[in-house]
Parts: structure tokens; sequence; C-alpha cells
């Protein structure tokens, strides 16, 4: 099985990939309902996609039940 690539999202990224303002993310990271922020250095943070396009395909199906 191939190796799939990891992009890793900025906060501006993400903001615009998922519509949730920046304090909305963080709230959501604090209740554990949103996906943690991986550290890439002593004062910057980034997403892996792939979990932010599973967290939106989540919300999806979610709101997808009836």
């Amino acid at each position: 099985m191939a190796e799939q690539s990891q992009r890793i999202l900025r906060l501006p990224a993400v903001v615009a990939q998922v519509g949730l303002s920046r304090a909305t993310i963080y709230k959501r990271i604090k209740e554990g309902s949103f996906p943690k922020q991986i550290q890439l250095g002593l004062r910057s943070a980034g997403w892996l996609e792939s979990e932010v396009n599973d967290w939106i395909a989540q919300r999806i199906n979610d709101s997808r039940r009836i």
C-alpha cells in the first residue's frame, strides 16, 4: 500500500476550510471535538489536513442522519 503524504495546514487555512472562527476552533479543541494541532516550533502550530478533512466528513455524515 502506498503511503499517503501528510500536508500540514496553518490556522488561516483551517479557518477557511472549516468555516469556523479561530476562537471556536480553539474552544472545540479544548472540548475534544476538533483535531488537536501539532507543534511545528516554539510559536507555530498546524493541523494535519487529513484530520481536518475527516472532521469535515464526520460533520457532513452527522448532518445527513435522520
